[in-house]
């Protein structure tokens, strides 16, 4: 009874009830009554007890609004009680706002767009509320799911579809908002709820007309040109806010959503959203979180393994922007594993692309095939870039390690390669393998700056890229002088050069150079004559052009202005008038061109070091030589050979001394104090250092060089010894091993060569000493050896037969157990 009294009698109804009721007007287009308003705000701040019997109460009402269709009221609820969480801050205020969120929630459950827009402005107005105290047992799973469909809207009206998912939007972000920052919110970082959260994002974000300004760091406007908000720059917004709050542990759970949702819509190819949106994630968190984004890249490459050229080199492109990013700021502990996950890719595509040249012939389409070779490339052409750009951008002493890194990865002759099996890929594979390998080394080293040559030359690094040098491919020698060109040239001199040319004014280039130091003395004594040789082996490469000339020029003026002091300039001279000697004397049949660009490279070579030492008696010595050259020889100038349509002559003339620069000469022009002109008289020959690798370069060469040889040398044995079986068996006697290894002469002889030799240990450094030495010992060593291989060559033919073939006697073989052979031999 006391309950029905009091429904039915008004002034018997609680208080709160009767000023709730009094901010109702009779008509609902009359708006809240301000001043009932105030009077329920006051009593609500003055008995802040009563909140959430307040916020109950409005609940009801608007819950029967709702449902009775009478959205005037709705509205006029919903402006109450924003009005009422403005104005209340206390402990009281907690059962409100639940009173508070299911109202909101009721109200985006309808399916008036009006409502879920009214319902949407409440939450945003209450996120942006600080609370004094956090708390324990809200959720907003809800909220979650409900605003991330309503940014999927696909209402018909396209306006009202605009205003449904920009709702949508903001309520993200007021979620966003309301957690990121509470401590007992962190179940919004986890994965269903990111997984709701960030695909709602980007799928708004897709629509953006600019997506180059999207990817920028500076946040766009969220208002249109018609006044309208733009729901992409407003998603873009909320996305990088959301990232801006991600802490350590959840970088994760933030980037994974992205990968996927980019996985689903097709976005890797075109790539040009997925390029955006990972910008945005790289300048809109913190710069120490940035390597785990790479990590989650490069597990996703790995994922993706196996689809399509174009997905793969989309994902690596998106992999060189967020390296590109990162790299100028904290990496972190993965920049190897960034190298070997690209390394690794780099073999596969290259593995992929061989398979379909392969199945070219037995495929039914040709196009098609050349089409998959082509979409290789680009994968192939974006993992360079990416490992170039990202070594390139990393500090000094992370870039000498990459840079060891890579070279360790580089198929080398004699050397075992643990990650890429060169066997399987054969030498197409592998040639293209080291191209791109070197090409990134270009890349990486590029701008690098090493204070000593022996921190950025380790022998480690050098002799693997030095063998390499040895290789039977132009272009692979020019790349690995394009490599030592940016470690060694610390001063950016080479684009004063301007390729290979007489430069009649060096000091007018203005080069830069400092004194040099007494590690790089030391470096140049340790590693000058490895050096010296590689470039005089690189010059009689028959398949050299152009190009490489220049290069080889470079390398030589490079050298003279950083590492050159008197004893290397030295060195240098000697080396040049071995490779004038070289394209003289023509001992292995070079190709005329090759003879000319040599000579060529010869002056233009000592023009510079004689004006850059600024020699006076030297530099006139070698202008005149030059100016002879003009006259009768121009074909040994660099501005003539390499013209398209120089005439070459048929021989070069060795007696014709005044067009060829002469030793003694320049030893008479440098003589007097700073340099040691008696070493000139001593000529220049290539030395093997003592490394492994260098020994299997001399074996790759000598097998090269000695392949025909070794037929003729063959055919001169039997057509000389096999007729006379005396003269046979006199050559294979133990003087006659003897006199192979004995070089003493006349007691006169032996005086004066005793005496070269005192004074050559004496003078000399010591690596040349060394290597001359084991030069020796190899001579011996490969003589015994053609002479044992004779003794133990099995007969040709039949003993006692006689043929005659293609017009060549065939002389009778002898039997074996009819040779003689020496006693040494014999066992």
């Amino acid at each position: 009874m006391p309950a029905g009294v009091c429904g039915c009698c008004g002034p018997l109804r609680p208080r709160y009830k009767r000023l709730v009721d009094n901010i109702f007007p009779e008509d609902p287009k009359d708006g809240l009554s301000k001043s009932d308003m105030e009077k329920l705000t006051f009593y609500a701040v003055s008995a802040p007890e009563k909140l959430d019997r307040i916020g109950e109460y409005l609940a009801e009402k608007l819950s029967r609004d709702v449902v009775r269709h009478r959205y005037g009221y709705v509205v006029i609820a919903m402006e109450a009680l924003d009005q009422l969480l403005m104005a209340c801050h206390s402990q009281s205020i907690k059962p409100f706002v639940e009173s508070f969120l299911r109202m909101v929630a009721k109200l985006l459950e309808s399916r008036e767009p009006d409502l879920q827009v009214l319902g949407t402005n409440s939450f945003v107005k209450f996120a942006n509320i600080e609370e004094d105290t956090p708390s324990y047992h809200r959720r907003y799973d809800f909220f979650v799911s409900q605003f991330s469909a309503m940014c999927h809207s696909t209402h018909e009206d396209p306006e009202t579809r605009t205003r449904i998912r920009v709702a949508g939007i903001k309520g993200l972000q007021g979620v966003v908002r309301k957690t990121v920052n509470d401590e007992l919110q962190a179940i919004i970082w986890e994965p269903q709820h990111m997984d709701k959260l960030i695909p709602s994002m980007l799928f708004n974000m897709q629509d953006s007309e600019d997506l180059d300004r999207a990817g920028h760091p500076s946040t766009p406007s969220v208002v249109g040109q018609d006044g309208e908000e733009n729901p992409a720059a407003l998603a873009e917004n909320c996305f990088r806010e959301l990232l801006g709050r991600a802490a350590y542990g959840n970088m994760n759970n933030a980037v994974r959503p992205v990968l996927v949702h980019l996985d689903n819509h097709g976005l890797w190819d075109p790539n040009e959203f997925a390029v955006s949106c990972f910008r945005i994630i790289m300048y809109s968190i913190q710069a120490q979180h940035s390597h785990h984004v790479i990590q989650q890249v490069l597990n996703h490459l790995d994922t993706n393994n196996r689809t399509t050229p174009r997905v793969r080199a989309g994902i690596v492109q998106v992999l060189l922007e967020t390296v590109a990013i990162a790299a100028k700021g904290s990496v972190g502990p993965t920049v190897l594993e960034v190298f070997n996950t690209l390394l690794k890719h780099l073999r596969m595509s290259v593995d992929l692309e061989l398979g379909e040249s392969s199945r070219r012939n037995s495929s039914s389409s040709v196009s098609s095939v050349r089409g998959k070779e082509s979409d290789e490339r680009i994968v192939q052409n974006a993992i360079i870039q990416t490992i170039g750009f990202f070594g390139g951008n990393l500090p000094d002493y992370q870039r000498a390690e990459v840079m060891m890194f890579i070279m360790g990865k580089v198929p080398v002759y004699g050397t075992p390669c643990h990650t890429l099996d060169t066997v399987k890929i054969g030498h197409q594979g592998t040639k293209r393998i080291q191209t791109m390998l070197l090409s990134s080394l270009i890349m990486v080293t590029s701008g690098f700056k090493s204070k000593s040559m022996a921190a950025a030359l380790p022998p480690s690094f050098l002799d693997p890229l030095f063998s390499i040098s040895l290789m039977e491919d132009s272009e692979l020698r020019q790349l690995v002088l394009e490599i030592l060109h940016n470690i060694i040239d610390r001063h950016d001199n080479r684009a004063k050069l301007r390729g290979i040319r007489i430069i009649p004014n060096v000091s007018a280039l203005k080069f830069k150079r400092e004194k040099i130091s007494k590690q790089d003395i030391t470096f140049m004594k340790k590693h000058g004559q490895q050096l010296y040789r590689h470039i005089y082996l690189g010059c009689k490469e028959e398949d050299n052009v152009h190009k490489n000339f220049e290069l080889l020029f470079t390398t030589l003026a490079i050298l003279t202005i950083e590492l050159a002091n008197e004893e290397v300039v030295i060195d240098l001279i000697r080396l040049s008038m071995a490779l004038q000697e070289m394209a003289l004397a023509n001992e292995e049949n070079m190709p005329m061109f090759i003879r000319c660009g040599i000579m060529a490279l010869v002056a233009a070579y000592l023009n510079f070091l004689s004006k850059m030492i600024a020699h006076l008696p030297l530099c006139q010595h070698v202008s005149k030589v030059i100016e002879l050259r003009n006259l009768d020889a121009p074909y040994l100038l660099p501005e003539h050979v390499f013209r398209d349509k120089c005439q070459l002559p048929e021989s070069l003339d060795k007696n014709d001394r005044q067009v060829y620069f002469q030793a003694s000469d320049m030893a008479e022009c440098l003589a007097g104090p700073g340099y040691n002109v008696e070493r000139l008289s001593i000529p220049y020959v290539p030395q093997v250092t003592g490394s492994g690798l260098c020994r299997a370069d001399e074996d790759r060469l000598s097998r090269r060089k000695s392949f025909v040889d070794t037929i003729s040398l063959q055919v001169d044995i039997m057509s000389n010894s096999l007729p006379d079986k005396s003269l046979l068996a006199e050559e294979i006697t133990f003087e006659t091993l003897k006199k192979a290894i004995d070089t003493t002469g006349l007691e006169e002889q032996e005086r004066e060569k005793r005496r070269q030799v005192m004074e050559k240990f004496q003078k000399a450094p010591f690596e040349e000493i060394a290597a001359h030495c084991e030069s020796k010992a190899n001579m011996l060593h490969d003589r015994l050896a053609q002479i044992f291989e004779l003794t133990i060559r099995p007969p040709p033919s039949p003993s006692g037969v006689v043929s005659i073939s293609t017009g060549h006697t065939q002389h009778p073989s002898v039997p074996v157990y009819e040779m003689k052979f020496p006693d040494l031999c014999v066992y």
